[in-house]
């Protein structure tokens, strides 16, 4: 069976990436880990955040220097509640555990949002399936991969 971070470098071969995958000797769970070990802003850092919204997965991908305002986005999908997901509801969305969630590799396909903040940065850093891989990306591949809408997550 394929592990997540296999599943994410299947996703991006088929996606035509163009990063590949970077395995760390030391978890990365944080975007501020993530920024220290790479050397570069932690805003670079693409967090993947899984809500429920009215029950169903909704990812958004945020630049590690931004909070998710989730009154904010509610307003912009039309969601009536949305929570942060637990545990148990992002492994079975995603196929993957809090703090190594990929924006791509998922079982099925996520509603996504992508920080528009992201785009200030010309290499982005997203998680690839575990605590210890990420891959480089650029927002325009991030959005044209997940078919995720630009949005300002942030009030």
């Amino acid at each position: 069976m394929n592990t997540p971070v296999e599943k994410v470098a299947e996703a991006l071969r088929a996606l035509e990436a163009q990063g590949g995958i970077r395995n760390f000797t030391e978890t990365v769970p944080t975007a501020a880990a993530a920024a220290e070990v790479l050397g570069c802003e932690v805003g670079a850092i693409a967090n993947s955040l899984v809500f429920s919204a009215d029950g169903q997965p909704l990812l958004v991908l945020t630049s590690g220097a931004h909070r998710v305002d989730t009154r904010v986005v509610s307003r912009l999908l039309g969601i009536r509640k949305l929570r942060r997901a637990d545990p148990a509801f992002v492994l079975a969305a995603t196929g993957q555990e809090v703090g190594g969630v990929a924006p791509v590799g998922h079982p099925y396909p996520i509603r996504t949002l992508v920080d528009t903040w992201l785009a200030k940065h010309e290499v982005v850093w997203a998680g690839a399936g575990d605590h210890n891989h990420m891959f480089p990306t650029t927002y325009d591949e991030l959005l044209r991969m997940t078919g995720g809408q630009a949005a300002d997550v942030e009030a």
